[in-house]
């Protein structure tokens, strides 16, 4: 009875601080324009949580013990950085600057961290996510000044860089008998490794230390190593001749990162790699052998629509081109594709493009000329043009695209396409990819299909498969997101089936059991899922024959915790999806 006099009260604060600020009650009460999958999707945890940082004292701020500052700095990194930056100068959610929050007053944010908005603000109270002493702690936090993150510059980059083991001690030649290219690396999120899984014997080859929560794996473009980036921005190279492929390499290139590939244009193969950041807002290049830091490029400037100056414009999905010596390095808030001449490090030429704000992930078109990338909070996916330097369209599709690297195939009547899923509705959009042969169907919404449900991550097909698979881990209907959604590319027009992956996982408990991330091996004729569960759950690797649709084997180890995203090191070397 107690409690819930005081929620009754903070309701009764909270109607009477709307009322006042002209906000309807009624649209708070109910939140239909933000999914609960597109919640969950940015309420992810920043590794900046656990990073020293200067507190800065506002005269005009309300007071706060040092442990209740402490404690609230914790959480507004783990749940709400992500939408609103973190210099709280605003992302994809609003800016929560001192000069907005004190205007408003406590009772007044208190309102909105426990009920939440129409426009995606979480309803932490209620939720259970936050209680109210910490709702009252977060609404006196945001009215002081943002905590300053350190810095990221060479030389602490340097202080992190390891040459575990140099490229004069490596092996010569392949010193296994492993067939390289259809091994698989896979993501053990919370555990803080990767692991190397035979895709012939399906036995675990390895687990390899890496960062925390590894945000993808790419390959080199000669295919003997692999590249992976923890989200606290530590990057490894892996040397799969080794007899058991390890560590070789490892650096750190910022606080919190996403995104690594390696140089791929004729004579530069191996060369360099490439990685970004979130904080600091910064692309480090690097040596392809050791990972020794060579260049670091800042990406704070002006946004693409309104031309004002962005403090913190996080770098997302970084792509090797085939057609020049560039990197294509997307900057999310400014809302710009950069177009990174690594040529000449001492005189760097960079061709910037600009499209629309919030670029987060994508992936070639089955040309790989022109990169597809998704503006997710624009609702928009951009054509960068790798070979003329240009944008070749910008594409309005669903409700916050997010494609992973997209999926690629020949549709019967509008030719070749480029797939995308929907965090935010449960529509895969098709968007045509040949200006040549299709001129009118080229970088245009062609087909709006309609899949199980809105909190699909990725997407994929293969040039050997006629099917085209769509994940929805982040829907809040456990059969959506434990099952996965199959179309027939020959056929779009019946619909799709439903593969219940969870369910032919067999666990032994009440884990969540998500499936995530579709992907072929080499041969193009299994899908691999993760089925991921919380890292004290048993979590399993599904292996399904596409040809039939049907279970093919189900991979389980108390090793494979929290699995989440895998990458084939043909397919990904290659860039096939």
């Amino acid at each position: 009875m107690r409690k819930s006099r005081r929620t009754g009260r903070l309701l009764s604060l909270a109607l009477m601080a709307l009322v006042g600020s002209g906000v309807s009650s009624v649209s708070l009460a109910v939140d239909k324009s933000v999914t609960e999958a597109e919640k969950n999707y940015q309420a992810g945890a920043s590794p900046l949580a656990s990073e020293p940082m200067v507190q800065s004292s506002n005269p005009k701020a309300p007071p706060m013990t040092q442990a209740e500052f402490d404690r609230s700095r914790t959480i507004y990194f783990e749940r709400c950085a992500g939408c609103h930056g973190v210099l709280r100068n605003g992302a994809t959610g609003k800016p929560l600057t001192p000069k907005l929050t004190q205007e408003k007053g406590t009772e007044y944010l208190k309102v909105f961290i426990a009920y939440g908005s129409p426009a995606g603000m979480p309803n932490w109270l209620t939720s259970g996510e936050m209680n109210e002493q910490e709702v009252d702690m977060m609404a006196r936090y945001i009215q002081h000044d943002p905590p300053m993150p350190p810095e990221f510059g060479m030389a602490e980059i340097k202080q992190t860089w390891k040459v575990l083991i140099p490229p004069e001690q490596r092996p010569k030649k392949k010193m296994n008998s492993y067939n390289i290219s259809n091994i698989f690396s896979t993501t053990l999120r919370d555990s803080g490794e990767v692991a190397l899984i035979d895709g012939d014997t399906k036995k675990i080859i390895n687990i390899v230390k890496t960062g925390y929560a590894v945000h993808i794996s790419r390959t080199s473009a000669s295919g003997r190593n692999l590249f992976v980036i923890g989200r606290d921005g530590k990057v490894n190279v892996i040397d799969l001749w080794m007899e058991k492929p390890d560590n070789v390499a490892e650096v750190r290139i910022g606080l919190e990162a996403r995104s690594v590939d390696t140089s791929k244009f004729k004579g530069y193969e191996d060369k360099y790699a490439i990685a970004g950041a979130y904080w600091p807002p910064q692309y480090v290049i690097m040596d392809g052998d050791t990972l020794e830091p060579l260049k670091i490029v800042s990406t704070r400037g002006v946004t693409v629509d309104t031309q004002e100056y962005h403090p913190e414009p996080r770098v997302a999905a970084i792509v090797a081109s085939h057609f020049k010596p560039e990197f294509v390095v997307n900057v999310k808030e400014t809302g710009k594709s950069l177009l990174v001449d690594y040529s000449n490090l001492d005189a760097l030429k960079t061709t910037e493009i600009g499209s629309a704000r919030y670029l987060h992930d994508g992936g070639w078109d089955s040309s790989k000329r022109y990169f597809m990338i998704a503006a997710n909070n624009s609702n928009k996916v951009a054509a960068i043009d790798a070979k003329d330097g240009k944008l070749a369209g910008l594409v309005d599709v669903g409700k916050v695209p997010h494609p992973g690297r997209g999926a690629n195939f020949v549709h019967p009547k509008f030719g070749p396409v480029w797939a995308t899923g929907h965090l935010g509705d449960e529509t895969i959009s098709l968007i045509g990819t040949d200006p040549k042969k299709h001129p009118q169907y080229a970088f245009k919404e062609v087909q709006k299909l309609k899949g199980q449900g809105g909190g699909a991550l990725f997407i994929k097909t293969h040039p050997k498969s006629k099917h085209l698979y769509s994940d929805t881990p982040l829907n809040p209907d456990p059969k959506l997101a434990q099952s996965v959604a199959v179309f027939d590319t020959t056929n779009l027009e019946k619909g799709f089936t439903v593969l219940p992956i969870a369910e032919w996982a067999e666990l032994k408990d009440d884990g969540a059991k998500r499936v995530v991330q579709a992907e072929y091996n080499k041969a193009g004729d299994e899908v691999w899922f993760a089925v991921w569960s919380a890292k004290d759950k048993q979590s399993a690797l599904v292996v399904v024959d596409d040809k039939t649709l049907k279970l093919k084997t189900v991979i389980k180890d108390p090793r494979l915790i929290t699995p989440t995203g895998h990458f084939n090191i043909y397919n990904t070397q290659h860039d096939i999806y």
